[in-house]
């Protein structure tokens, strides 16, 4: 199966807060019905169903066999849709694997008040271990991805900023977050390597040119078949800048020769490494805080991306 959002969003703490109330209770099959009743009649009949890996930004459902459709839960995420609407079609033929391709754009109806669209199903799973047949080549391959991306022209992209949630800009825009929840994490986490790797990160300032991002690669953007990488989705928080948030993956799923891998693989110098390890621990750790004592599995597992992050620190930083 394929979808086209995130399905693990509590890295978005701090961008729920700038999107708004959440939207998410009012979005179903039927809204969707309706909408491509009313503004795409010659798929009325077609069933809806929700695809089995979901997200928090966006919902997703499935039409008929071959689309998708996709519809912001909150004003914050709504202007991805004009975003990815516009480039998609100009990145999907200058990168090595498909991208979601955009089959209609919808409008505000029935309701609903955001702009939204439907894309061609992408086919495939989402990156999970088992699913990888090879996984110093899946990240060698994600890496090649990445420098496709990369060399895109981005002379008129769009600059990043609110709409990609800050990914791509300079990591001061999350420095008060990041030492307020270093703070409360007190016993949790050692605070004073974490912020040894934060400061290391504020330090490492990015002097290159803007680059296209995609803001989010992690195992659920990432489809698999035949056990090799298939498709990138989910371009909500893409955009023109530094392109060092593309490698918190090294941490997120990434281990061992893999890592290394894909850290030979991808090409970028130590202080990109160094803003990558501030992009990983500032999202681990207000994830951290936002499960710790209401999921233990899940902050453990952030806590082990925490931990990777220090140990990579203290290895190359």
């Amino acid at each position: 199966m394929a979808s086209s959002t995130r399905a693990d969003n509590a890295d978005h703490a701090a961008g729920h807060a700038a999107a708004g109330a959440d939207g998410r209770a009012g979005i179903d099959a039927a809204l969707v019905r309706r909408l491509v009743a009313a503004q795409f009649p010659r798929w009325s009949d077609l069933p809806v169903t929700p695809v089995a890996v979901d997200g928090w930004d966006n919902r997703t459902y499935r039409l008929g066999e071959d689309m998708t459709v996709r519809l912001p839960t909150a004003a914050g995420y709504a202007p991805a849709v004009a975003k990815e609407n516009r480039w998609l079609p100009v990145l999907a033929p200058l990168l090595p694997v498909p991208v979601p391709p955009i089959v209609a754009r919808g409008v505000p109806g029935e309701g609903y008040p955001f702009d939204w669209s439907i894309r061609r199903w992408l086919a495939g799973e989402v990156a999970r271990p088992e699913r990888i047949a090879d996984l110093r080549e899946f990240a060698t391959s994600v890496a090649g991805f990445l420098r496709a991306l990369w060399r895109v022209d981005a002379s008129d992209g769009p600059a990043a900023g609110a709409h990609s949630f800050y990914r791509g800009a300079a990591l001061t825009h999350y420095d008060d977050d990041t030492r307020s929840t270093l703070s409360a994490l007190a016993g949790h986490v050692d605070a004073d390597r974490a912020a040894a790797v934060w400061a290391a990160a504020l330090t490492a300032e990015w002097r290159g040119r803007p680059v296209w991002f995609h803001g989010d690669i992690a195992a659920n953007n990432l489809l698999v078949r035949d056990g090799r990488l298939a498709a990138v989705i989910d371009f909500g928080t893409s955009g023109v800048g530094d392109p060092a948030c593309d490698l918190v993956i090294s941490w997120t799923m990434l281990a061992g020769e893999s890592r290394d891998a894909f850290r030979r693989a991808v090409g970028q110098d130590e202080a990109a490494w160094a803003r990558a390890r501030g992009w990983a621990l500032w999202k681990a750790l207000i994830s951290l805080a936002q499960h710790l004592g209401t999921d233990h599995d899940q902050a453990a597992e952030h806590r082990r991306v925490i931990e990777r992050v220090l140990a990579d620190h203290d290895r190359f930083g």
